[in-house]
């Protein structure tokens, strides 16, 4: 059995047609869903959710997404340098202006958590418990430097047991390890990696004979595409930039337009 995951696509279309596409080819999986923060920074809000919604993919709500729904002053995300929590600034307003109400209100429909039984519910376990940031706060980072110690935290106050995985996204660098026997799995983003390198990511997650596994794939897609699409947009061309240096350009001073 094996179950896909993807988490912040932030409005970059093309990235997650291209993971659907490897998705629906792929004739191993049970089952896929989405961690949130589908909506952001580049163009394309209202047709990711669209896409989302057409396939029927359940999911959480992230940060991003709830912001907008609420039609909040800001995403609650965080930043390096002002020139950065402008840029974020910029962004929010034009998603906000972009999406629609309907948009608006089935981004406010996505529940803070869901919890999957894989094997059905007769059973004890294991279970795959999906949050988008942890399960306290979606604005809180989950990094991979994070403790032992914190994982058995956030472990606890989902109640989670040996066997089960977390799985999570926000941070937009993927990876995963197991703590006292859970699985905690961050899947990284489809639409703005942070890792250095430019492609769309998804996690999958593997049931084996002494628990869950997981497995990160990267999806090649038209990232020029994408990026020119920004710079056509009135959205910041350092968004542009960030994607095509897979996250590694961080928005410390302003791009000189030509």
């Amino acid at each position: 059995m094996k179950i896909a995951l993807f988490s912040d696509v932030h409005a970059n279309l093309p990235a997650l047609e291209a993971v659907l596409d490897e998705l629906a080819e792929r004739d191993d999986l049970s089952g896929v869903y989405h961690l949130g923060d589908l909506v952001g920074y580049a163009p394309w809000p209202n047709e990711v959710i669209d896409a989302v919604r057409a396939r029927a993919i359940a999911g959480v709500g992230g940060n991003y997404d709830t912001t907008v729904a609420l039609q909040h002053d800001h995403c609650g995300c965080v930043y390096e340098d002002p020139v950065q929590a402008e840029l974020s600034h910029e962004s929010f307003a034009w998603t906000l202006d972009a999406t629609t109400d309907a948009s608006k209100r089935w981004l406010g429909s996505l529940p803070f958590r869901l919890d999957l039984r894989p094997l059905g519910g007769h059973r004890a376990g294991p279970r795959v418990m999906l949050v988008h940031g942890n399960p306290i706060l979606n604005t809180v980072y989950w990094k991979a430097d994070r403790s032992d110690a914190f994982c058995r935290k956030m472990a606890g106050h989902l109640g989670a047991k040996s066997g089960d995985v977390v799985a999570f996204g926000h941070t937009h660098i993927p990876w995963n390890r197991v703590v006292d026997g859970v699985l905690f799995v961050n899947t990284g983003s489809v639409g703005r990696p942070k890792d250095g390198d430019p492609r769309a990511g998804y996690a999958v997650l593997s049931l084996e004979d002494d628990g869950f596994a997981a497995t990160h794939v990267r999806v090649a897609y038209d990232v020029g595409a994408a990026a020119d699409a920004i710079r056509a947009s009135s959205l910041p061309d350092e968004f542009a930039v960030f994607l095509e240096s897979g996250g590694r350009f961080t928005h410390h001073s302003r791009v000189d337009p030509d």
